[in-house]
């Protein structure tokens, strides 16, 4: 007998679809109605992952099979440790997101909370799902959703970066189609499991195909993850968009890198024959190029949001780099790392639109032709006994604790999960052995400390200009509905440095099944494997 608890890999899926469409049938002239039921959908899908989470940590890989047909012909949704992970992240971001636009954002265009319901219904569906056609189609869900968020609140700005937006994707779903469909031509299937089975039985003859096809299926994600050459759009587009939803823009780039993780691993690991790490140097040096593209971006921003997107690259280069080790010790510092810069990140576009709402227009530029020329603002009186405002004081000490965490500086989590990384990436290179350490390592370690040089520097020279120079001195009206969010979010970064032992210890085990995926893809095809498969 089937209980309800079997159902709850299908639940982060089922619950956004059934609330985007409620929502759809709600009159926009009913904001508080349709603003209730999205909270209460973001509260139940925040519980359902937090027990997914909980029901996988141990090791266990759920299978939901749609009508109970056999593997690899059902619509399969597989949740395991990382794939839980996942939505639990997503979950926590659309919350508070969803809190912050409560303030004022929701209402500054229609359907943005069925939109916002299709997102998440498309992200959680790409964590989720076991095989890659449906892959697509949730990709596609998210994309869909994605474009009409984008252009939340119209204007000028955000609508010249949304179609660039629409158009650049677009495109990488064409090479998705087309990887896709190399990659049945050759193996017969798009099961993931089962194709984690068959890659390493394809002929010589059929191999290049095969590769091309994952190539191209790579490049479509690898657009998604932001690199470098490849993710000029990414800046100009989350600094366009409406703070909440650049916020949870945040976990659309870490998608484009789960998928690049979970089908290197699967499909081109030790076990894969031929093919094995046929991506490991492109993702490494592509990731290297991407922070370097990153660090200068940071440096020559002009406003905070620009700075924020260029962070995002900064950290979806260090991730595809790392993942070009295909190391299990590299890549649970990774996932720690993910985790942390994704809350940092999502905070930080939260946090700079109330930084910055008080300002006037041009007030960074101004600052910097202060600087360059030395010209000296006139110094206001002196003023004797006056508090600090209570909501100047909360924006700059959120401010300093985001800095800290992007930049990656001792002792929050940014640098916990930068040394996790870096640590376990010296050490494979024979750190204390006879073996040498590359100069490839050497120039990713630089480059990684090079680049939190330049966001703290940034971000700095930021803070100074926005809390110590009196361009303009207004403080900026901020709701609690807004400092909640970035409160909690800077909370958690707070709890994942506190209990770094635990949570390394979680990214460790999931690392280790990542790269033993015997356990997943028996799982899924329900049948113990031969040994050496996959």
């Amino acid at each position: 007998m089937t209980g309800w608890f079997d159902h709850l890999a299908i639940v982060p899926i089922l619950l956004p679809l059934l609330a985007g469409a409620v929502l759809m049938l709600v009159d926009d002239r009913h904001p508080a109605t349709k603003l209730a039921i999205n909270l209460s959908a973001g509260l139940l899908l925040l519980l359902a992952a937090a027990l997914l989470l909980a029901r996988t940590a141990g090791g266990e890989v759920i299978v939901y099979r749609l009508g109970n047909w056999p593997t690899p012909f059902a619509i399969t949704i597989v949740a395991d440790r990382l794939s839980a992970l996942m939505v639990l992240l997503t979950a926590t971001l659309a919350l508070a997101s969803l809190v912050f636009s409560s303030a004022r954002w929701d209402r500054a265009g229609p359907h943005f909370h069925s939109l916002f319901q299709f997102l998440l219904m498309g992200l959680n569906g790409a964590f989720l799902t076991g095989d890659l056609f449906n892959l697509f189609v949730f990709f596609e869900v998210m994309l869909a959703a994605s474009y009409g968020l984008v252009l939340h609140g119209s204007g000028a700005t955000r609508v010249k970066a949304g179609l660039h937006y629409i158009a650049i994707n677009l495109a990488a779903s064409a090479l998705f189609l087309i990887g896709v469909s190399l990659i049945y031509g050759v193996t017969g299937t798009l099961n993931m499991a089962d194709l984690a089975v068959r890659i390493p039985l394809v002929p010589a003859a059929n191999r290049g195909l095969l590769e091309a096809g994952a190539g191209v299926l790579g490049v479509a994600f690898l657009v998604k993850a932001g690199i470098w050459p490849l993710g000029f759009w990414l800046p100009t587009t989350y600094a366009a968009a409406a703070p909440p939803i650049a916020a949870l823009f945040a976990i659309l780039s870490k998608l484009g890198i789960y998928v690049i993780l979970r089908l290197t691993l699967l499909f081109f690991g030790d076990g894969s024959g031929a093919s094995a790490h046929l991506a490991d140097a492109w993702l490494f040096y592509g990731g290297v190029a991407t922070i370097a593209f990153g660090a200068t971006g940071v440096l020559a921003s002009q406003t905070l949001a620009r700075t924020a997107g260029f962070c995002a690259l900064v950290s979806s280069g260090t991730l595809l780099a790392m993942i070009g080790y295909e190391n299990a010790g590299v890549t649970a510092g990774a996932l720690y790392y993910l985790v942390n810069s994704t809350l940092a990140l999502g905070c930080f576009f939260l946090l700079a639109e109330l930084v910055e709402r008080g300002r006037a227009a041009g007030a960074d530029v101004l600052a910097v032709t202060l600087e360059a020329f030395g010209d000296e603002e006139p110094e206001p009186p002196e003023e004797v006994g006056i508090a600090t405002p209570a909501t100047l004081a909360f924006l700059g000490i959120s401010f300093a604790c985001c800095g800290m965490l992007l930049a990656g500086m001792p002792p929050l989590s940014g640098f916990i999960g930068k040394f996790a990384m870096l640590g376990a990436a010296l050490n494979l290179n024979g750190l204390g052995g006879d073996a040498v350490i590359t100069a490839g390592t050497w120039g990713l370690v630089a480059l990684v400390i090079v680049s939190g040089l330049a966001v703290l520097i940034a971000l700095l020279r930021a803070g100074i200009n926005i809390f110590w120079v009196s361009i303009d001195g207004d403080v900026p009206r901020v709701l609690p509905a807004e400092m909640a969010p970035i409160l909690l979010l800077l909370l958690l970064c707070l709890a994942l440095t506190v209990l770094a032992g635990p949570a390394l210890a979680f990214t460790e085990a999931t690392a280790a099944a990542l790269h033993a995926p015997m356990g997943y893809v028996s799982a899924v095809l329900g049948r113990a494997l031969p040994g050496g498969l996959p």
